[in-house]
């Protein structure tokens, strides 16, 4: 399994742009394909899903050789500037990969995005496949914007059977049985979770998942509506002074601040035995899988879900994380160039084959009915328990820095780093989220 970073994160992950050129007469002449004539545009920033871009492409090209598609690759960095930039301009490709949320609705917002939603009623076999609560992060006024097309990467708590029975415990169930956890780890001289601080994006999990526990969905609901005082709810502030609580207890192991979730040092605190947890998305598997196959295949890497909080309104099934990947249509889009494009994102993606590809490569895709596919799949018990994650969620939660506006999101970050250090309280926290939010 190819090790994965966030695809929020874009300066972790190892991705690409793809350009897909279809060959069309008449086209908008946005990009030439040299597919044989004018062509359409498309760009995509992949992670870990290359070689599944890749068949897709050479199967597509083979039925319809005149729609071909063909692969470019740059690193990711530039991405979403280089998007930004063309699509404001005017000139932005035809299909163009995204995270969904904040960074898609703006686009939305400006008119340069098509709807999918005819498309998808007209195919409702199409639109049915497809796990609505990841549908959710592309959809803004009961529009659909979007469609997934990779893996989905919830959250979950991974740890290590080893430490946990040495100090003669279970995984916690509930945020007091994490605090009891902490204390017993903490006797016996272990670290008790890891964390990859100095990145920022991993302190933004425990936020996530509390906020969801004590108040349940909508009290992100009125935060991402720019609702007045939204990040002084209850709910945040309660779930602030629980971080600071566990932080107080010495819940992360010595120097977390220091530690980088980019080159996955934190996972490797977890199979070397110097911590017992650590709260990672579903890329946090591959990159354990690769840093120590024997830990995997021996058996002792465990996971589970995050813990509840006991009389808090959000249902414990609620989960958070990147929902998937999801490719759009520019409004610009001719109705040829519309056609083309709604043809291989309804055919050319999510088929067997591709699912096949997703599959071997580690990804979970969020398409119903695909019990038989995982359970003959390698690694079927982690693919199995995220497939069933995901599919029974009550709510999936898209990360919140993908969810709010970039600009948002960084505030977010910046001042939830300072939380988790100790330099502003709960109360400033939420007071400062609520003026960032306010600009």
């Amino acid at each position: 399994m190819t090790p994965r970073m966030p695809r929020r994160a874009l300066i972790t992950a190892s991705a690409v742009t793809l350009t897909l050129t279809i060959a069309a007469c008449g086209s908008s002449g946005r990009a030439v394909g040299g597919a044989g004539g004018d062509g359409t545009l498309a760009w995509a920033l992949t992670q870990g899903s290359e070689a599944t871009f890749r068949a897709s492409a050479t199967q597509w090209n083979k039925d319809r050789p005149d729609s071909k598609i063909t692969y470019q690759f740059f690193q990711n960095d530039p991405y979403k500037q280089k998007l930004r930039t063309a699509v404001g301009a005017g000139n932005g490709p035809i299909l163009f990969e995204n995270w969904g949320g904040g960074g898609l609705k703006s686009y939305v917002d400006a008119g340069k995005v098509a709807d999918l939603t005819p498309d998808l009623d007209a195919d409702p076999a199409w639109k049915n496949r497809i796990f609505p609560s990841v549908l959710k992060s592309a959809t803004f006024g009961g529009q659909v914007y979007g469609v997934p097309v990779n893996g989905v990467q919830p959250v979950v708590l991974y740890y290590n059977k080893d430490l946990l029975q040495k100090a003669g415990a279970q995984p916690p169930k509930t945020w007091d049985d994490l605090l009891a956890l902490v204390k017993k780890l903490k006797a016996q001289g272990i670290a008790p979770i890891s964390m990859g601080g100095a990145s920022k994006w991993p302190d933004l999990m425990w936020l996530e998942y509390l906020v969801d526990r004590v108040g349940g969905p909508d009290t992100f609901a009125d935060i991402a509506a720019g609702k007045k005082g939204a990040w002084s709810a209850p709910a945040v502030l309660e779930a602030t002074r629980m971080i600071e609580q566990l932080v107080d207890a010495g819940g992360f192991a010595k120097g977390f601040a220091s530690v980088s979730a980019d080159t996955g040092q934190a996972e490797a605190q977890l199979y070397t035995g110097k911590a017992a947890m650590i709260l990672q998305g579903s890329w946090g598997y591959g990159t354990i899988n690769t840093g120590s196959p024997a830990f995997v295949s021996e058996g002792k890497l465990g996971w589970t879900g995050f813990p509840a909080v006991t009389g808090g309104k959000g249902d414990p099934t609620n989960i958070v994380g990147n929902t998937a990947n999801f490719f759009s249509v520019s409004a610009q889009a001719s109705a040829k160039e519309r056609k083309t494009a709604v043809s291989y994102l309804k055919d050319g993606v999510y088929n067997d084959t591709y699912v096949d590809n997703l599959l071997k490569n580690g990804d979970v895709p969020p398409v119903k009915d695909l019990d038989a596919k995982i359970k003959a799949s390698a690694n079927a018990d982690w693919s199995s328990y995220v497939y069933n994650l995901t599919r029974d969620a009550k709510n999936f939660q898209l990360s919140w820095d993908q969810a709010l506006s970039p600009e948002l999101g960084n505030e977010l970050l910046t001042h939830l780093d300072q939380l988790f250090l100790g330099q502003i309280s709960p109360e400033q926290f939420c007071a400062q989220m609520d003026k960032a939010a306010a600009k």
